[in-house]
């Protein structure tokens, strides 16, 4: 198997999808987890 078999656009968007999937994943932790601990541990 080549890396020109992953030369394909429909690869370059499951890439981009899962990067953006990761991304917001890592955004909702921080905001549902991480806002409210800093929150409570400041009070």
């Amino acid at each position: 198997m080549s890396v020109q078999s992953f030369d394909h656009p429909s690869w370059t968007a499951a890439l981009g999808t899962l990067v953006s999937y990761l991304l917001v994943l890592a955004g909702m932790t921080v905001l549902f987890f991480g806002v409210p601990y800093l929150l409570f541990t400041a009070l």
